[in-house]
């Protein structure tokens, strides 16, 4: 893959029938409501946990809240979370303009980037939380409901608000070179876990840690098993992405729910008034 395509924002129509605003199953105004519930559930989440455990000196006060910005599974709920916002106004946008969402006057580097956004939270969240329940979570349950609450939250219903996104949109599948980005992120976030422990001391996760792992040779193993794991979810998510479409549109005939129909149904029920 060449240098030039990683960094190309492409020369083609960027979504000329707006995938990103639209669904080929909900209606405009359903498919906002749904987006912004979301994000507003997400936001108030995240400030919750973060007054509450500011409240709680048991659970490590204002010093965890502040920690909490260098984990992974943080940081891309917050991207989760915004990516539902910009949807929000998007569709939103869509509606009120006449079906010309926001997203259709951007500058294409950040039309590039909000197609990035949306490939890195249907992909991060499935990532997130195999490694949480298969690596990091260990038996019984917690003993707090806030623990319990907060985490099921962060690591089961993170990847049910991308399952949304990947089934209910009527999305492209994503461009194979958002796989490098992918990679590098995870690459960045790595550099960021060992910021933080050369700053501050402390590991963000367990199995970075090569005393408790094991030896240097276990995290490596751990870091190459998550990069596959991104290679693996991708392709997952690009085919079911793929198959939906497929199915939706050359199967179902279903090719999406526009802003158009409300207006053809009004001018419906006028003639029929008028009969």
């Amino acid at each position: 893959m060449a240098l030039k395509t990683v960094f190309a924002f492409g020369t083609q129509p960027f979504d000329p029938t707006n995938r990103f605003a639209t669904s080929w199953l909900l209606p405009p105004w359903m498919l906002l409501a749904c987006r912004a519930l979301i994000s507003i559930y997400i936001f108030t989440t995240l400030f919750f946990i973060m007054g509450y455990t500011c409240a709680h000196a048991s659970l490590g006060g204002c010093l965890t809240v502040r920690r909490s910005f260098s984990y992974f599974t943080v940081i891309t709920y917050w991207g989760l979370g915004f990516y539902f916002a910009a949807a929000s106004v998007h569709t939103l946008t869509y509606l009120v303009r006449g079906g010309r969402p926001l997203l259709a006057s951007f500058p294409r580097p950040l039309q590039a980037l909000h197609s990035l956004l949306y490939t890195s939270i249907v992909t991060l969240p499935f990532l997130v939380t195999a490694v949480y329940w298969a690596v990091l979570y260990k038996a019984p349950w917690f003993e707090l409901p806030f623990d319990g609450w907060h985490n099921v939250s962060q690591h089961a219903l993170n990847s049910l608000f991308a399952l949304f996104e990947v089934l209910a949109a009527r999305t492209e599948a994503m461009p194979w070179v958002h796989l490098v980005w992918l990679i590098a992120i995870l690459l960045g976030y790595l550099g960021v876990a060992f910021i933080t422990l050369a700053t501050q001391g402390w590991y963000t996760y367990s199995f970075l840690d090569h005393d408790k792992v094991g030896g240097r040779g276990y995290v490596a193993a751990y870091v190459f098993g998550i990069a596959v794991g991104i290679v693996v979810i991708f392709a997952v998510v690009w085919a079911v992405v793929w198959l939906r479409k497929w199915v939706t549109e050359a199967k179902m005939g279903r090719t999406g729910r526009f802003v158009v129909e409300r207006r053809v149904d009004v001018e419906m029920s006028q003639v029929k008034e008028g009969e």
